[in-house]
């Protein structure tokens, strides 16, 4: 089962720290393609909207949220391509990539 846009319980995540924000060169281009920023993306998921994860990721993902682990999300874009946005567990770091650059 796929999540989307429904939170756990409705709830928000009020500002998950994202530390540097990176972008490997295909989902610049992935971006750039669709027409679309990837900040709509990165708010999303800061703040715990973790897009298009199975039930397990959202939940693991929710879990991360006090266990300090990684937390991975995925989007589709206008045209379909799915994009992630990993924020690693030391959140020092959120790079958006596309599935194969992972």
């Amino acid at each position: 089962m796929i999540m989307s846009n429904v939170p756990t319980g409705g709830r928000r995540v009020a500002n998950l720290p994202l530390g540097k924000l990176l972008s490997t060169p295909g989902a610049v281009e992935a971006l750039a393609k669709a027409g679309q920023s990837g900040a709509e993306l990165i708010e999303r998921h800061r703040h715990g909207d973790w897009g298009e994860v199975s039930a397990t990721d959202w939940a693991a993902n929710d879990r991360a949220l006090t266990d300090g682990e990684r937390i991975v999300s995925a989007y589709s874009l206008k045209n379909g391509v799915k994009i992630w946005i990993i924020s690693e567990a030391n959140r020092e770091v959120t790079t958006l990539l596309l599935p194969d650059e992972y």
